[in-house]
């Protein structure tokens, strides 16, 4: 029996459809720097950027994405994905994590939305998530960022799709996820403050590359 949020998704889905239909087939287009670009060094943790399979790009669609850990010799690793679509007109959206990842074996111990404030003092919309798989366990903080808006909910971020194809003519946007592997020697806390500590100086950043 598909449920009440099943349907939900489909009305927005073709809602969306339906809307970006009639508005044309292009959307505005604003200046935007390329993700390769965002600093290599980040809460004083270096990154080192990974390569992204041919077959995920295939998944992912038409976009600008970034795959990146970032680490020092004293300080465990902060894996950050950023994948940035210029347009969802064309079928192409975003990709829930909660579809990923456990399609590559991941379980959801433990999942939250909490206000996260930044560098600058500035209130954004996150997820927060234990992640399970085996004896493996991380610590995720995701959500949806377009048009200076943080969003933790994908179903809000269908809405807001829909609502700022009509007022601003534009269709893009991206997921911002940051992971922290909890060690073995470490807690769920102190993976969660890493995290947290890294995305608090990550998202002051982020307007130059997924645009206001």
């Amino acid at each position: 029996m598909k449920t009440p949020r099943y349907w939900t998704v489909i009305v927005l889905l073709a809602a969306t459809a339906l809307l970006l239909h009639t508005r044309g087939d292009k959307d505005l287009t604003v200046p935007r720097e390329p993700l390769a670009q965002l600093p290599v060094v980040i809460a004083g943790l270096t990154g080192s950027d990974e390569v992204i399979d041919q077959d995920q790009l295939d998944v992912l669609g038409p976009g600008d994405f970034l795959s990146r850990v970032y680490g020092s010799k004293t300080t465990p690793p902060v894996g950050l994905f950023i994948g940035y679509f210029p347009t969802q007109r064309t079928g192409v959206t975003i990709h829930s994590p909660k579809n990923c990842l456990p399609g590559a074996g991941w379980a959801f111990e433990s999942q939250n939305y909490v206000d996260l404030t930044d560098a600058v003092g500035k209130s954004h919309r996150v997820g927060e998530y234990t992640i399970t798989n085996s004896d493996q366990r991380q610590f995720v903080i995701y959500w949806y960022q377009a048009h200076g808006r943080s969003v933790a909910n994908e179903y809000m971020a269908k809405i807001y799709l829909v609502t700022d194809a009509i007022r601003l003519n534009r269709t893009d946007g991206a997921l911002v996820r940051v992971i922290a592997p909890v060690l073995s020697s470490e807690s769920t806390s102190s993976a969660r403050a890493r995290a947290e500590g890294f995305a608090m100086q990550l998202l002051p950043m982020l307007p130059r590359y997924i645009p206001d």
